[in-house]
């Protein structure tokens, strides 16, 4: 699931003092800029470094290695994701369709970071999620993030979906998600609202508790 984003790291650090207390979470920040500019593939430490204005050596400092660095920052990444859709969820009003709060959290990550239209949007977030899979698969310290991030995700269905039923919409969720990724077409949000209605199992009668 998908979380609406502060502006990218590289685009409000300028001005910033070298030795600054936020400085590692601000490399994380910038490292999913580099990610998003150049995928998993094309990021290294001098990248990151050069974005960030930091000095090579502070890479070194914060972080074991490359791998650390991708798995702190997609850690920042699943964590922003899932506070965003926790809310959404905890939010449904009582009598609401909780399969419209689904496709709303879901498009609204998928947004432009400046602009709330999901159609004029700048596809940063859905190259992010693409790039997280993509590294999952591949990685299990990744997949961890992966896992704790569905755990999440479920969980906060759960307060309006039967457990099984939570899992499955969490599965075609993801699924819609990622055909937008790679769909050379605009993300329609009519069309992807109607989907998640058509296709996800029917909202208990009365939310429960997490």
């Amino acid at each position: 699931m998908s979380a609406r984003p502060v502006a990218p790291a590289s685009r409000r650090g300028a001005g910033r003092r070298r030795h600054e207390p936020d400085r590692r979470q601000r490399i994380l920040e910038v490292t999913l800029d580099v990610i998003a500019a150049h995928g998993v593939a094309g990021t290294t430490h001098r990248k990151v470094a050069a974005a960030a204005d930091v000095p090579l050596g502070a890479m070194t400092y914060y972080f074991r290695g490359l791998a650390d660095l991708l798995s702190s920052a997609f850690t920042v990444l699943a964590q922003r994701w899932g506070d965003a859709f926790e809310s959404a969820m905890a939010a449904v009003p009582q009598g609401a369709d909780p399969r419209e709060a689904v496709a709303d959290a879901v498009l609204a990550g998928l947004a432009d970071d400046a602009d709330t239209d999901p159609v004029t949007g700048s596809r940063r977030q859905a190259v992010l999620a693409y790039e997280l899979y993509a590294l999952a698969a591949r990685d299990p310290a990744v997949r961890e993030v992966t896992q704790a991030w569905m755990e999440r995700t479920r969980a906060a269905l759960r307060r309006h979906f039967a457990p099984e039923d939570a899992r499955v919409l969490d599965a075609l969720v993801e699924g819609l998600t990622l055909h937008a990724v790679l769909s050379t077409e605009p993300l329609d949000p009519a069309r992807f609202r109607a989907d998640v209605a058509r296709l996800a199992p029917p909202p208990l009668a009365r939310p429960v508790s997490p």
